[in-house]
């Protein structure tokens, strides 16, 4: 609302812009931009034109006359490199990022894309509640886009020299982590103090808190032998070579499969071994005074779930989310990737279950901010489902500590590994 209030000033009041181009994650883009205009009195005037679907259907948005065009930033590079194609002028000079998170990557076509239309932005903002959720290292790309380079340098490498040390090289010289040198945050954020506001909820708004729980699950005696002999297998099989992000990852995956209930085959099919976590959901499900908003981890987990819980629905539409907001889906279903970026979703229910883990600091947070957020009535109930004995409590730990990035996964597998 703040934004578009914004926006609405430069363009009607100050005459400052002509055309806002908003990019974000897709399901906000469908939904979110356009509800919150229709919220506010002073803000239904502003035309909202969504360069969304198909391409044909992303042409004709872009040329409706509109103030406003929202685009997912999934087709950041298909426009820029459409506009380009026709030899058309970039049109908007004010650009909006919604979870500009979502471009810390210098290596994402995505930000490749915006970086070279960059300098005929005249105005630019980013919006985000987790700027560098995982690292400082996240910053450069992000305050880059905002600020073309002028504040943290206009090269990544330079930035890495600048304010970070190499933690943890590998023999063959690899650098796996980076740690901030001392004084380096205070550093950065004075560089870029001049073109950022943060503002906390705590501060500014009386919301009611946020409960989290540990519900541990106990396998039963067959799962918990798949269990061990995976694990051992697999970390025995990687006994005399270096574990790498790469096969680190492949065997935490199918460590959490099976933590989940199941455990694909070579061949891409889910086989089933356990209902554990499914019955401590029906628990929590069956005592929540209300809907209940499930994070998964992978497909089967969804597909296993609709067929398992009485009316639980994935969220794929702008009429599920209207849908769950109006209180008529008991058990919303969805990816922390897909939902855990600004939806509003605070209005369907408070009660919130991970049945798996995501690594991701900035997902997990981002996702519990869908009901803990502006407009919560009821104290928001985060339950979080472990599977006693397995990778489930470090993923868990990894998150309090803050640290679940890629190393934790590595030093997580050679701590177990030593113990086989």
């Amino acid at each position: 609302m703040i934004t578009l209030t914004a926006v609405q000033d430069l363009m009607y009041d100050r005459f400052d812009v002509e055309k806002t181009l908003v990019i974000a994650p897709l399901r906000v883009a469908e939904d979110t931009w356009s509800r919150e205009a229709d919220k506010w009195d002073h803000l239904r005037s502003l035309r909202i034109s969504k360069v969304l679907g198909s391409a044909k259907t992303r042409i004709r948005a872009l040329h409706t006359d509109a103030d406003l065009y929202v685009v997912n930033r999934e087709n950041v590079v298909w426009l820029v490199r459409y506009l380009k194609s026709r030899k058309e002028p970039w049109p908007f000079d004010m650009v909006v990022i919604d979870e500009l998170s979502s471009f810390k990557s210098s290596q994402a076509q995505r930000f490749k894309a915006l970086r070279k239309i960059r300098p005929y932005v005249k105005r630019i903002v980013g919006l985000t509640g987790t700027p560098a959720a995982n690292s400082l290292m996240d910053l450069w790309a992000e305050i880059g886009l905002l600020d073309n380079g002028e504040r943290l340098g206009w090269f990544i490498g330079r930035y890495r020299e600048a304010y970070f040390r190499a933690a943890w090289i590998s023999p063959s010289g690899i650098v796996y982590k980076y740690t901030p040198k001392r004084g380096a945050l205070e550093a950065i954020t004075k560089r870029i103090n001049d073109i950022t506001i943060s503002m906390k909820a705590e501060d500014y708004l009386e919301l009611p808190d946020e409960i989290d729980s540990v519900i541990e699950v106990e396998l039963p005696d067959k799962a918990k032998k798949s269990y061990k002999k995976m694990e051992r297998e697999a970390l025995l099989e990687l006994d005399d070579e270096q574990i790498t992000a790469l096969n680190a990852a492949a065997v935490v995956s199918k460590l959490t499969q099976i933590s989940n209930g199941f455990i694909y085959d070579e061949n891409g099919n889910a086989i089933r071994i356990h209902d554990a976590k499914t019955d401590a959901l029906k628990e929590v499900i069956e005592q929540a005074d209300g809907p209940v908003l499930v994070f998964y981890e992978f497909k089967e987990d969804a597909e296993h779930l609709m067929e398992a819980i009485p009316g639980a629905r994935p969220l794929h539409t702008e009429s599920d989310i209207k849908a769950w907001n109006d209180g008529k889906i008991p058990v919303l279903l969805t990816h922390p990737a897909s939902a855990g970026y600004g939806l509003n979703l605070q209005d369907g229910g408070h009660v919130i279950v991970w049945y798996g883990l995501t690594w991701s600091l900035e997902q997990y947070l981002q996702a519990n901010a869908r009901l803990h957020r502006q407009g919560q009535k009821k104290p928001v109930l985060v339950y979080r489902l472990l599977a006693k004995g397995t990778v489930d409590q470090e993923i868990l730990e990894s998150l309090d500590r803050k640290d679940a990035t890629q190393s934790a996964v590595l030093d997580i597998l050679k701590k177990r590994r030593a113990t086989l």
